[in-house]
């Protein structure tokens, strides 16, 4: 009986303990400290090498070499210096696995598989009024002397360069994606790894996405929550939108609004509670959920997950109600993924399945020791496949093909992996987490060419990058995105120092060369982090201080110059109701397309007080 996803659990604002890249795992050279810079407001004192109180790196084996040389001139500020080169990072170092230098053959070996494949509730808020105002200057203030800025980072970008470290790394935010439905807020694809993008430029061409004429947003509507029994937590997951609807999942059923009034357009009866859906939505404005088999009797409990409905977002008609067995035999699902005319549905207990889009199964669970685990489509079609007993299983991603199921590759993962998450299936990238919250974040992100061979793997510190991915989901994780031939993060929120506060900043490693880029893009006042890929520009959510509105901002891949999209009002209950939606958590929806900003939740449950109120979703139109 599948369970509802717990509450996320906030991000916690403070500063980082120490360095964004974790320890080296091969010996470095010894440095030598820098001279202090001249004059100005005094040369502050070199930190250790490392940066940020990282531990010192254990003397090489072999004969120490000439440490780097600091460069005549200083970076700029806010551009991390060049890295020196390091030897390839082992994998973990459990066993002679281990990852491949790049071009190589990897160790652990890739096959072709012939058998037929298988496969919080939140805080309420007080209501709001129908309309509201909003600023549209969208920046935000520094409350620091840029000569500050620059002769700090100049000092600390000399030290880090010097003692082998690193600062927080840059970033290219540029990408491009690969799904129909664009407002959507979790992008699967870009184009291969570190190769040109569609304009043949390494970027992803012109996005879709313009500046309204006026960036001031005013609150189109709020959903109310259904009511609900006492003590229990309900499922509204899913949320989608076209050019003509934004719907919304409610308590077994699905209701599609107007998306300028919020005026309802059409009500979908649903068997029970939604317990997944589809992100995307196809070209055809076709979209996907699974709910539970029946309505939950009075006490709450849940039902089966195991009825797959297909239906029109625009006029909300139903194209099918499916399941895989019937009755108790029925199989279990949680998370939907369209590839073409594929729907591919996996995160159940016995693997997973597919139909096309009449309804036709096109394969699913076999019999056997070895399980697709879950599904993430896009341009194409990835599985995340487990073989052998209990407490014994190998793990491997397969590129597959959507019609029969069977995997054109296999990628095996290394011993004790067993929670890899899919960011990018085009080309395939993937993170894997390791360590206490090993479900929950990304600690390695491994890049794949097109043959299903490793290009590189990326070893980041989970402590100085805010991920919140879903437990047990093949997709899910927010604040990572894939495009470009970069893989885009947002670093957690430090200390800016002077009147800023915190701040944080989106970042990116080159997925052909493992190695941070120099560009990024900078918080400012508000806390950062990208949505999806938007041509060659990537789309991006700030949340805004306590006397600004959130925004959506785009980013020119190339020149890394911000453009506000659109800016809510700033009031103190808009804020509330935003935040009551936990925007950037794997529990919320963010959908944005043509000025229009709507955000969701997953779970409900009762309101705190009788003379309080909770909502499902609140939207934003542009004036």
């Amino acid at each position: 009986m599948t369970q509802p996803p717990q509450p996320p659990q906030q991000p916690p604002n403070e500063p980082p303990q120490d360095a964004f890249q974790k320890q080296p795992e091969a010996p470095q050279p010894p440095a030598a400290p820098p001279a202090p810079p001249a004059g100005g407001f005094g040369a502050p004192t070199t930190p250790p090498p490392g940066g940020f109180g990282a531990p010192t790196p254990p003397a090489p084996a072999a004969p120490p070499v000439a440490p780097p040389q600091a460069p005549a001139t200083p970076p700029g500020y806010g551009y991390p210096a060049p890295q020196p080169q390091q030897p390839p990072t082992p994998a973990y170092g459990q066993q002679p696995y281990g990852q491949p230098q790049f071009g190589q053959q990897q160790a652990y070996g890739q096959q072709q598989y012939g058998q037929q494949q298988y496969g919080y509730p939140q805080p309420p808020t007080t209501p709001l009024a129908a309309t509201g105002g909003g600023s549209g200057d969208g920046g935000g203030k520094k409350g620091v002397s840029p000569v500050v800025w620059i002769v700090t980072a100049a000092v600390v970008v000399i030290a880090l360069i010097v003692g082998g470290g690193i600062w927080y790394a840059g970033s290219s935010d540029d990408g491009k994606g690969d799904k129909k439905n664009t407002a959507d807020g979790k992008d699967k694809g870009g184009d291969t790894g570190g190769g040109k993008g569609k304009d043949g430029t390494g970027f992803g061409g012109a996005g879709q996405e313009k500046v309204p004429a006026n960036t001031a947003a005013s609150i189109a509507f709020q959903l109310p929550a259904p009511q609900v029994a006492k003590d229990t937590v309900d499922s509204v997951k899913g949320s989608w939108l076209t050019d003509t609807v934004y719907a919304k999942a409610g308590v077994n059923e699905i209701v599609g609004y107007d998306p300028a009034t919020g005026a309802k357009k059409w009500t979908l009866p649903l068997p029970g509670e939604t317990c997944g859906s589809s992100t995307d939505v196809t070209k055809d404005g076709l979209a996907a959920v699974v709910s539970e088999d029946a309505k939950r009797p009075k006490g709450g409990d849940h039902q089966t997950c195991s009825q797959i409905t297909l239906f029109d977002v625009n006029t909300g008609q139903k194209k099918w109600t499916k399941s895989v067995g019937t009755g108790a035999s029925a199989l279990t699902f949680e998370e939907l993924s369209f590839t073409g005319d594929t729907l591919a549905v996996g995160g159940g207990l016995r693997g997973g399945a597919a139909f096309d889009l009449a309804g036709n199964i096109l394969w699913k669970p076999q019999q056997g020791t070895c399980e697709d685990v879950g599904y993430s489509g896009g341009e194409q079609l990835v599985a995340v496949r487990k073989c052998g007993d209990y407490d014994n299983e190998k793990y491997e991603v397969q590129l597959l093909d959507p019609k029969t199921g069977s995997p054109k590759w296999s990628y095996k993962l290394a011993t004790g992996l067993d929670n890899a998450k899919v960011l990018s299936t085009n080309p395939v990238v993937f993170g894997v987490g390791t360590g206490d919250n090993a479900a929950g974040t990304i600690t390695d992100i491994f890049s794949l060419d097109a043959s299903g061979k490793l290009v590189t793997k990326i070893s980041i510190d989970d402590e100085k990058y805010d991920f919140d991915c879903e437990v047990g989901m093949t997709e899910g994780c927010s604040k990572v995105v894939v495009g470009n031939g970069r893989v885009y993060l947002a670093t957690r929120q430090h200390d800016a120092g002077g009147d800023i506060g915190m701040t944080n900043e989106l970042v990116s490693y080159d997925l052909k060369t493992g190695k941070s880029t120099s560009d990024r893009v900078d918080g400012g006042e508000y806390e950062i982090f990208p949505l999806r890929m938007d041509g060659g520009n990537i789309l991006a959510y700030k949340d805004g201080p306590y006397d600004k509105g959130s925004q959506i901002v785009t980013v020119d891949g190339k020149s890394m110059k911000q453009t506000t999209l659109l800016e809510t009002p700033a009031t103190e209950t808009v804020k509330n109701a935003i935040s009551s939606m936990v925007p950037g958590s794997s529990s919320s929806e963010i959908r944005y397309s043509g000025g229009r900003l709507y955000l969701g939740k997953e779970l409900i449950s009762k309101p705190y007080s009788a003379d309080e109120k909770d909502y499902t979703a609140i939207g934003f139109v542009s004036k």
